[in-house]
Parts: C-alpha cells; structure tokens; sequence
C-alpha cells in the first residue's frame, strides 16, 4: 500500500475525485507537468518506479526531498496516458 510522507500530498489520478493529475506537493492543487519516477532501494527491486507528479513550482523541491534520499531515479515530461 503506498502511502504519503506526510509533508507532501498524494497526487490525484485522472479518475480519483480532484479530476485531472495534480502536483503531490502538499496544498498545491496545479496540474501536474512532471513525473518524478523514484523508488526506494531497501524496499523496491532497482527495476521498480514509483511516481510523484510535480508542477513547474514545486519539480525542485520534490526531485531533492527525493535525491538527497538517494531514491530519485528520473525526471520527465509528465503527459496523461491517453483513454483509448
């Protein structure tokens, strides 16, 4: 079960109650532009990613709560998946 550190959100799917994907900084309610794909090591195997979404605002603060823990893996585009 993936649960939220608490001084960050959990970010909303497209079909969770906010509408579209949102950044996971807590409070903040922009859409998201960036995925932070991570994983922690003692507890995922390397080829495990889990994802943050981030909005321009916060993709630098996110990317080195995630970094200095050593569990940032990639920064990319984040573009919805399509509903087809």
């Amino acid at each position: 079960m993936d649960t939220a550190h608490p001084l960050f959100g959990t970010p909303t799917g497209p079909d969770g109650p906010g509408g579209p994907p949102k950044c996971s900084a807590k409070g903040c309610r922009d859409l998201a532009t960036w995925s932070l794909l991570w994983n922690n090591p003692k507890l995922h195997t390397p080829d495990r990613r889990k994802t943050w979404l981030a909005c321009d605002t916060h993709r630098d603060s996110l990317s080195q709560f995630l970094a200095v823990r050593g569990f940032l893996k990639e920064t990319e585009p984040f573009s919805e998946p399509s509903s087809e």
